[in-house]
């Protein structure tokens, strides 16, 4: 009984960390596709219509958020 009570620890730490690992592999290797594909997308020289409104887009938020410097007064 004891012998069983080993094995079936030694196999549920081996399964968990083979799962986890396979798990961890798949999503790395998800994450790396997306950034090499984001990577290409960049380095194109025709940009997407998606890209060129995003870019729009964050520079409106960008002159939005950016603090206003009053215009300096005129000294006599």
């Amino acid at each position: 009984m004891i012998a069983f009570s080993q094995a079936a620890i030694i196999g549920l730490f081996i399964g968990f960390l083979w799962g986890t690992g396979c798990s961890l592999a798949i999503l790395y290797s998800i994450y790396l596709g997306g950034y090499r594909k984001a990577v290409e997308d960049f380095l194109k020289e025709e940009k997407s219509k998606r890209w060129r409104e995003t870019l729009k887009k964050v520079g409106a938020k960008r002159a939005a958020d950016a603090p206003t410097v009053p215009k300096p007064t005129e000294v006599p």
